[in-house]
């Protein structure tokens, strides 16, 4: 990073957030709620990187590694449970899951 500003990098995890949140917010369809789940945890690790370059520390580096295994496991959990309620319902639209009934 030592030809591009520190500016571009925010404003580029700024940008993937900001698509991320209106993914999940727009969206109704499961799966791509969970893919800008995974863009906006994937905005918060360019900002831990960028950080930690910047200041010359590991600390950043660190905690990227605990998100990604965090987004690992939560993916495959998220995907166990869609794919049961698929079974269950044969449908995974978010508006149709307003109930905890089975």
């Amino acid at each position: 990073m030592s030809g591009v500003p520190l500016v571009y990098y925010l404003g580029l995890a700024v940008i993937l957030f900001c698509l991320g949140a209106a993914g999940v917010l727009i969206r109704k369809n499961a799966l791509v709620v969970f893919m800008s789940l995974e863009l906006m945890f994937n905005s918060a690790n360019l900002l831990f990187i960028t950080f930690a370059n910047y200041y010359k520390s590991l600390n950043g580096q660190i905690l990227v590694i605990f998100v990604m295994t965090t987004a690992a496991a939560e993916v495959a959990v998220g995907l166990a449970l869609m794919v049961a309620i698929f079974k269950s319902r044969h449908t995974i639209d978010l508006d149709q899951m307003n109930s905890l009934k089975g």
